[in-house]
């Protein structure tokens, strides 16, 4: 099915009140610097054990206990209740486990311009307080990942179908709310509870390879699906983040009706569809959720002009 206009679509029905959500102006400020490759250095080394050769600790003195290593930190989680730095380092581990399979677009602008739009989005959720990652990851294939702890990922195939900044809001509410939701963070630790009370897993594994588990776990969330409850959640929710932001409240609607009207057969959709709940579906649970309210929102920002250009 083809839509002409998201906005007729999503008129239909009246859940949600988002009006009174929506008052903050948009931020135009300095951006801050991303820098994800840290991620991926702790990643190697929880997986190997190995420090990085710039990173080799020097010869400690005999008087100063070493300080605990990344990887007994995370061997160390408490998964049951995990706490929020717990909840940043598995996240990092899971960014850093995507990372190593898609660079960072080699464009520091880019990464800079992403970053000052995500923060700000993610400053308007309950959760503003975690460190915010934001990157662009060099992948043709169309899709978007967070990650536990604030990491938040999106492909350079998907960045190069945006028309607008409200857009890029859209996309990134809809991921900063599976992050302030807890999403993927609750699926791991029910996989790490589960293996954890099996005591055959247990004497095999052993507990630092139980979180390596986990973290796994949690990289192929982010890399494939959610149950669709926790989607359409995300589209609502990163819907009212963006607008409270000050864009308009349309930019995700408008990216999904892109979505949905690609061809079936197009490549790079192939794992959107996979992991995601079909654009159609989702347009129409936004609806459902949102209905005419979003109509009553004036003054949000499309911003197409300030969409930073990809090299």
């Amino acid at each position: 099915m083809t839509l002409k206009s998201p906005r007729p679509s999503v008129k239909q029905g009246v859940r949600q009140t988002i009006a009174l959500l929506l008052c903050l102006p948009l931020l135009h400020g300095s951006a801050i610097a991303l820098d994800l490759k840290g991620a991926l250095k702790d990643a190697i080394k929880a997986k190997t054990g190995v420090a990085t050769p710039a990173e080799t600790p020097t010869s400690p003195s005999n008087d100063t206990a070493a300080a605990p290593s990344a990887q007994d930190k995370l061997a160390a989680i408490h998964w049951k209740n995990p706490s929020q730095e717990e909840e940043i380092m598995v996240g990092r581990q899971v960014t850093g486990s995507i990372l190593g399979a898609a660079p960072l677009v080699k464009d520091a602008g880019l990464q800079q311009y992403v970053n000052q739009v995500g923060r700000w989005v993610a400053s308007q959720s309950e959760r503003a307080d975690l460190p915010w990652r934001f990157g662009v990851i060099d992948s043709s294939d169309i899709n978007a990942f967070a990650a536990p702890g604030g990491y938040v990922l999106l492909t350079r195939g998907l960045y190069q179908r945006l028309t607008s900044e409200a857009q890029l809001a859209g996309v990134l509410g809809h991921e900063i709310a599976h992050v302030v939701q807890k999403h993927q963070l609750k699926v791991m630790q029910k996989q790490a509870l589960l293996d954890a009370g099996s005591s055959f897993v247990k004497e095999k594994l052993g507990k630092n390879a139980l979180t390596q588990r986990a973290v796994s776990t949690g990289a192929e969330i982010s890399a494939r699906n959610l149950d669709k409850s926790a989607e359409y959640e995300a589209d609502s929710m990163g819907t009212v983040l963006a607008a409270r932001a000050g864009y308009d409240a349309y930019g995700l609607a408008e990216v999904l009706q892109t979505l949905a009207s690609a061809k079936p057969q197009d490549s790079q959709m192939a794992l959107l569809f996979q992991t995601h709940p079909h654009p159609d579906d989702r347009l129409a649970q936004l609806s459902l959720m949102s209905g005419e309210q979003m109509d009553t929102v004036s003054g949000g920002k499309t911003l197409e002009s300030r969409l930073y250009p990809l090299k």
